[in-house]
């Protein structure tokens, strides 16, 4: 009798290990050695922060090489303008529409629960508010003076500009941009094996990031404001695990069970590195082997939500807005509300090359409703573990998009969305290469 082939574990179950652990070796050396200059210099800001660092900049490394290749290949099959401007339609009104749900929904809520204490306004507060750019310039900068410099600096808007524009001309020069076509679909197989390369590489990657964040926070950062965290975070929770799947089910009539199965890697991804442009290798990849999106749709829709998306951010923002405003004893009326909801859902495509866009945003909104700036020093402690859920959201809320609109373009493929098997990434790289050179 054949002895049993021990089963290894898939990558959720070790990003899952990896995370657990590093939070738990966080905390025992903060416990065991608390203060201890050591520990400081040598595992939180040596060896986690290096690790933790590379992990992030193996993603970032690939994020430039990945969208401005997918694209290409995908703006290479639509050859017809129509359907390029339908399909940026259809992504930019549901990624306003979901957005403009998470405001209204944050605020509501927090209305309702109440999480601002007049006390705090007599903390010393600072903020230094970072100009935002004119919309004006907003829609200059789309067009790149200089794609290469576009993409040196990672300005993804500007990156998809030119690779639309570029693919666009590759499928109006005939047999020669079969040629190039052809280049670009094979560059894209390639990022596409360096991207599941690196994701046998995150749990160790993730150990160290959630090492690192236990040993440097402490529950006290954020206990003075413990109401808001938890509004914030009841919130994005809602949104991630009931408005989506009912999106996802009302226009696609697919199974959420299914996808929020199949994008927990990717969630965890998001959660972990804070970052969607960090994590969108990861997104693109799950869209197109897990839930059977086109490439010609991921590469285009995908890219375009981890520059313009923010439900996660919105959300936070409406909370926000109503927690600083019952701090200083500031009433807002209806119209203010409705003010906060516009401006913030069009700021999200407005601001959205600019760095820490969240509460550069946050601070445009304030300013339109007339409350004090300053207020978001009261909860700058906590939106460090408030971006790394609402990134996960932000992500999810894209890869709904991306499925819908599939779906709606006849771009979907329903048996790799319905397969549990698709895509999946089971014990080492290695063994991966040699399943799929077996004969």
């Amino acid at each position: 009798m054949a002895p049993t082939k021990k089963k290894k574990l898939g990558l959720t179950p070790k990003i899952l290990i990896g995370m657990a652990g590093g939070i738990f070796f966080g905390l025992l050396l903060r416990s065991l050695f608390p203060e201890s200059s050591f520990i400081q210099d040598y595992i939180t800001d040596g060896v986690l922060h290096v690790v933790g660092t590379i992990f992030i900049s193996s993603l970032q490394m690939l994020v430039v090489p990945l969208v401005f290749i997918s694209l290409v290949c995908g703006t290479c099959s639509l050859s017809d303008p129509s359907t390029l401007g339908r399909l940026g339609g259809k992504t930019i009104i549901f990624y306003l529409f979901t957005t403009a749900i998470a405001l209204i929904t944050a605020i509501l809520v927090a209305l309702l629960i109440h999480p601002g204490n007049a006390s705090l306004a007599s903390e010393n507060m600072h903020f230094a508010v970072k100009e935002a750019p004119s919309l004006a310039n907003v829609l200059i900068n789309l067009v790149p003076r200089n794609p290469i410099q576009a993409m040196t600096e990672g300005n993804m808007l500007q990156i998809i500009i030119f690779a639309v524009i570029f693919g666009f001309a590759i499928s109006h020069i005939g047999e020669r941009g079969k040629r190039v076509s052809a280049l670009f679909n094979d560059l894209n197989e390639v990022i596409m094996r360096v991207v599941t390369l690196i994701m046998q590489l995150a749990p160790y990657g993730i150990f160290a990031l959630m090492g690192k964040l236990a040993l440097s926070l402490g529950v006290e950062t954020f206990q003075s404001v413990v109401k808001y965290f938890f509004v914030v975070l009841a919130v994005l929770i809602f949104h991630a695990f009931v408005v989506y799947p009912l999106l996802l089910k009302s226009f696609s009539g697919l199974s959420p069970l299914i996808f929020i199965r199949k994008m927990r890697d990717v969630q965890l991804f998001a959660f972990s590195t804070a970052s969607s442009n960090a994590t969108l290798p990861v997104t693109i990849e799950a869209a197109e082997h897990r839930l059977g999106v086109d490439n010609k749709i991921a590469s285009f829709t995908l890219p375009l939500g981890a520059t313009i998306n923010m439900d996660g951010t919105a959300i936070m923002q409406g909370v926000a807005t109503v927690f600083i405003a019952q701090v200083f004893g500031i009433d807002l009326t209806l119209t203010d509300y409705a003010m906060v909801v516009v401006t913030a859902t069009l700021a999200s495509i407005g601001t959205a090359g600019v760095p820490g866009v969240g509460l550069i945003m946050l601070a445009m909104v304030l300013n339109q409703v007339g409350l004090p700036v300053e207020g978001i020093a009261l909860i700058m402690g906590v939106d460090r573990l408030l971006d790394m859920v609402r990134t996960a959201v932000n992500v999810t809320g894209d890869s709904v998009a991306t499925v819908v609109i599939a779906k709606s373009e006849n771009a979907f493929d329903s048996e790799v969305y319905h397969n549990t098997q698709a895509g999946k990434t089971t014990g080492s790289f290695t063994d991966q290469i040699n399943v799929e050179m077996k004969p």
